[in-house]
Order: structure tokens, then C-alpha cells, then sequence
């Protein structure tokens, strides 16, 4: 056992060195850290896995192999590797550590954690917790530097690099041992005010600021009263600890006569706000998840803000109530309830109106529509959901009055990578999708309308738009009007479209049109818009080798914008 033993102790400090060796040739430590006052180094933790013969020291954890526990069993005992090799690796790691004090490679903290295959199974542990106090000093003081220069004292836009390590900092029990809620709430919201404007960039903050609340959420604050099961493959499953309970309540709505100091649970519910808000539908869960969870707790807030909302919107902004209709909206779930009391166009007016305020002070864009309403219209386009959000838009569009309201609509809901919350599978469609077919086969005014839809849809998640572009075909056809919109339409289209306008390219003045509204586009592009009509680009060859006069020149214009 002892040969066995001295192999494997090899094979890891070898393993361990190699890290830290390869790591010192790096010749832009010293930039990269350099990049914001925030990073103190670029390490702050490795993981060794061992594994007879091949094992690894890296930074990144794969966990590939979580859960196969009973398939991982080796030579030693939990006891030898505890007693016996932690003790010396330990001592290697914090020999290495230690010729690297000053260097940017190691961050303020370092962890250093281990696999090894026991045999009782699977081992994990933490071997070693190392901390510079001189840069955790060092770091605290530029926390506070930042934080007043350029947030609570700033007027410039920040970037998004320096809250990529601020927001996680603000939430580091090591950094902050008692966190000051109401103070780390305000430097993110600070965060994003500085930030308004710049779309791009602000998503980029929010991001931050979101996968930094997560990461405090499940591995600090929920382990304290849930049992954690994790995996790679599927979201966290929690269970209550027996005796679980919050020490201390959240603090109390505004405008109660006495208002207690933000608490941790704060902290959960405004991650799961900024979750429900900002993140992309398929996130909409986790912050579901944590309302669910502080509920369970007994926070009276999360049980009120799902059934009431974040408290995010003024009332009246989330309330109109009259003779004519009643519209509530509850952004956690992402829900507008609409019901039309008189079924006429004021009705449906106010209704748009409302939802257009919320939509533009940040209300969840992948919302749906519980409506309530007599009238059951829908758009005459195939493989559309009948849902409540699609009727009370097809409903709506009947008062042609309301169309350049819905436009306004249409073009504040749009946005790539959300969809209505009531439609899935082929059926899900980007927010502004009902107004905007509607307005396009309702009247040429809107063709813009529908050239602007087009250019945000993710065709890679929505196949809705092939059942569009066939009835805009049919109801528009192929003038100098529509062929821009009709292009428009044909470079999201998937494989599936067929679009029998062929006939009506028989006209030279039409494959004209068509032809001239492709010049320009990249060749996979021409690809893209010629397959749903012709098919194959050998196919549209053949037909014109047989053609004559100005219809071949235009059919050989086409084959050579595709690259043919």
C-alpha cells in the first residue's frame, strides 16, 4: 500500500506544480489586472482531481461527474486522504502560494479543493482556505474608493468590467461580514441608473448584478435554512431544514409608520425581482424559485408580491378600473388581466394605453393576457396560438382608429430573445408579434412595421414568421410596396417555408422588383430568400437555361447574387 501510496502522492504534487508553473509563464498577468482597481489577482481558486494515472489540477470545475458516486471508488480510505494527504498537499499548495504574495497570478483569497475516489465513494473537500489580509485590506479600501468617486459621487456611465467584480465583492462574506442590505441594494441600483441609456451596456451591468445575487442566494444565504441538492444538468432541488426559520423578517413596505433595516431576505426578493425583470424567459424560473423559497421561510412580502406583485409600479399604473374595463398586472408572473366591460374602441384604447405605460417603465416583456371579453376575433394567419394575448390583440386591431396605437405598441414590446409567456414549442412568438402581423396584411402604412419585427427575430426559436410571410404573400403580393417587407420576411424564414409565388414571378416587372430588393445581400442571404420559392439553387439554373430575353438576364442575376 505504501508503493501505491507514494505513486499517488506523486502524481498530484507533480499534477500541482505543472498548474502553477504553466500559470507563472503568463506574461499578461501584470495587464490584466490592471484593467480595474477591483481585481486584486486572477486566480482565486484551483481544484485537483485525482485520478490514477491522469490527474488534473484546473480552475474550472466541469462537475461532469457528479452523481456517479457509486462508480468512483478507489485505493484509500476518506480517513488516509483527510489525515494523510491533505496535510502534505496542503503544505506544497502553501509553499507555492506564499512565493507568490505579491504576484497578480493569486487573488486576495485562494481556496483549494480536491476530488479523490475513496473507498466509501466519491470525496469532496476543501483543503485549504488562504487569505492575504494585506490585499483583502488593500481591496476593501478600493471598494470604498470606487464606490464613493464613481457611484454615490459619479456622474459618468461605469464599466461594466469594474461591476463585474464590484457586484460580487459588495456580497462576499469575507469582504463584508455583516452585509448593510439597503447599502449593497443601493450601489446596484446606483449601478444601473448610471447606466440608463446605454442599452447594451445596462444588460451588461444587470447581468452582473443578477449572477452575483445567484451566487450569494445558493451558496450563502439558502444553504443556512435548505438542504441543497445541485446538478449540472438541472436546476437546484431545496428542502427545508427541520426548525427552519428567519431570525429576523424583511423589512416592511414604505410608508408604515416605523421601517424596520433591510435584511438578507430583502436581498433574496430583489434578486428574484431582477430575475423576473431582466433575464431571459428561460431564467424566469430561478426567481420564481426564490420567491417560492422566502415564502416558505414566512416572509409576509414574497407571499404579497405573488399575488400582488413587486411592488415595483405606483397603483395606479397597475390598476384602471372604470364602466369600460379593468386592467390589473402583476410583474412577478408576468400577467395582464384585461377584462373589456363594453366592447368598443375607448375600451381596447385604454387597455393599450395601460399596458404600453407598464412596458416602458421595465414591466417583464414576456408577459401574457388573461382576457375577458365576448368577442373572440383572431388574425388570419395559420399555426398561431388561441390564446388570450393573441384574441385581445386581433380584437383590438378591428378599430382602425387603434392601429397607430398598437404600432407604438408593437414597437416598444419587440425584442429578441423574449417571447409571450402563453405560447411554446412552434408556436412561441416574440413580444409585438399580433399587433405587428395585423398591422402588416391590415394596411402598406405598416410594411416599416413588419421590416423592423423581421429584423429582430431569433428565426433559431420561432417559426411563426413562415406562417406570416405566407399570408402577407397572399394578401399583398409582389409590388414595389410590399417586396422589401417580403424580403424582410424571407431572410428569417426557416427551411420549412414554401412560398408558391412563383406564378406571379412569371411577371418581368415583378422578378424585377424581387430581383432588385436582393441586391446587396450577403450570399448566404440570397440563398436564404430564394430557397422558399424555387428550392434548391440547381433548380432555379435550370429554369434559366430555358429562359429567353430580359426574364433569363434577370434569373441569371439572381444565381450570381447567390454565388452561382
Amino acid at each position: 500500500m505504501s508503493t501505491l501510496y507514494d505513486q499517488a502522492m506523486e502524481e498530484m504534487i507533480e499534477a500541482i506544480h505543472e498548474w502553477f508553473d504553466e500559470q507563472a509563464k503568463r506574461n499578461d498577468l501584470e495587464k490584466t489586472v490592471k484593467r480595474t482597481t477591483l481585481q486584486m489577482g486572477i486566480f482565486d481558486d484551483i481544484l485537483l482531481e485525482y485520478k490514477p494515472g491522469r490527474t488534473i489540477v484546473d480552475s474550472v470545475d466541469l462537475g461532469l461527474d457528479d452523481g456517479l458516486k457509486s462508480k468512483n471508488t478507489g485505493p484509500f480510505t476518506e480517513e488516509q486522504v483527510r489525515n494523510e494527504f491533505q496535510p502534505q498537499l496542503v503544505k506544497v499548495v502553501q509553499e507555492r502560494l506564499d512565493e507568490l504574495t505579491d504576484s497578480p497570478l493569486i487573488d486576495y483569497r485562494f481556496t483549494f479543493r480536491g476530488k479523490f475516489p475513496t473507498t466509501e465513494g466519491k470525496l469532496q473537500l476543501t483543503l485549504l482556505e488562504y487569505i492575504n489580509e494585506e490585499k483583502k485590506e488593500q481591496l476593501l479600501e478600493r471598494i470604498h474608493t470606487y464606490v464613493d468617486k464613481k457611484l454615490e459621487h459619479g456622474t459618468y456611465p461605469t464599466k461594466p468590467l469594474e461591476s463585474f467584480f464590484l457586484t460580487r465583492h459588495l456580497v462576499d462574506p469575507e469582504l463584508f461580514p455583516e452585509l448593510d442590505i439597503a447599502w449593497v441594494i443601493a450601489q446596484y441600483e446606483r449601478i444601473q441608473e448610471l447606466n440608463k441609456g446605454r442599452q447594451d451596456a445596462l444588460a451588461e451591468h444587470r447581468g452582473n448584478i443578477i449572477r452575483a445575487l445567484t451566487d450569494w442566494a445558493e451558496n450563502q444565504f439558502l444553504p443556512q435554512y435548505y438542504d441543497v441538492q445541485s446538478s449540472v444538468y438541472r436546476s437546484n432541488e431545496y428542502t427545508l431544514k427541520p426548525g427552519a426559520v428567519l431570525e429576523q423578517n424583511e423589512s416592511r413596505a414604505g410608508g408604515e409608520s416605523q421601517q424596520q433595516a433591510a435584511q438578507p431576505i430583502d436581498l433574496l426578493l430583489y434578486a428574484a425581482v431582477m430575475i423576473l425583470r431582466y433575464e431571459p424567459s428561460y431564467s424566469k424560473p430561478r426567481g420564481l424559485t426564490f420567491l417560492e423559497l422566502a415564502k416558505q421561510l414566512g416572509s409576509n412580502r414574497a407571499a404579497r408580491m405573488m399575488t400582488e406583485g413587486s411592488g415595483t409600479y405606483a397603483e395606479e399604473d397597475i390598476l384602471v378600473k372604470n364602466e369600460q374595463v379593468e386592467c390589473t398586472a402583476n410583474d412577478v408572473f408576468s400577467i395582464m388581466t384585461i377584462m373589456i366591460r363594453k366592447e368598443e374602441a375607448s375600451a381596447y384604447e385604454q387597455a393599450l394605453a395601460f399596458i404600453i405605460r407598464l412596458l416602458k417603465q421595465g414591466f417583464p416583456k414576456n408577459y401574457k393576457i388573461k382576457l375577458k371579453s365576448s368577442v373572440k376575433q383572431y388574425l388570419p394567419v395559420k399555426g398561431l396560438a388561441k390564446s388570450d394575448t393573441h384574441r385581445f390583440f386581433a380584437n383590438a386591431l378591428a378599430y382602425p382608429d387603434l392601429h397607430p396605437l398598437l404600432e407604438e405598441y408593437a414597437r416598444e414590446a419587440i425584442e429578441e430573445f423574449e417571447w409571450y409567456a402563453d405560447t411554446e414549442g412552434e408556436k412561441s412568438c416574440m413580444p409585438g408579434t399580433y399587433a405587428t402581423f395585423g398591422l402588416g396584411l391590415a394596411d402598406e402604412r405598416y410594411f416599416p412595421l413588419v421590416e423592423f419585427y423581421m429584423g429582430e427575430v431569433d428565426d433559431e426559436h420561432q417559426l411563426v414568421q413562415d406562417k406570416f410571410t405566407v399570408a402577407f404573400a397572399e394578401k399583398h403580393g409582389i409590388t414595389a410596396s410590399s417586396v422589401p417587407a417580403l424580403v424582410a420576411c424571407l431572410r428569417r424564414s426557416t427551411d420549412y417555408l414554401k412560398l408558391k409565388i412563383q406564378p406571379e414571378l412569371e411577371n418581368e416587372e415583378k422578378l424585377a422588383l424581387y430581383v432588385q430588393q436582393i441586391k446587396g445581400l450577403e450570399t448566404y442571404e440570397v440563398e436564404r430568400v430564394l430557397y422558399p420559392i424555387w428550392g434548391k439553387v440547381e433548380k432555379l439554373a435550370a429554369l434559366a437555361r430555358k429562359a429567353e430575353g430580359k426574364r433569363k438576364e434577370l434569373l441569371l442575376e439572381l444565381l450570381h447574387a447567390a454565388g452561382k
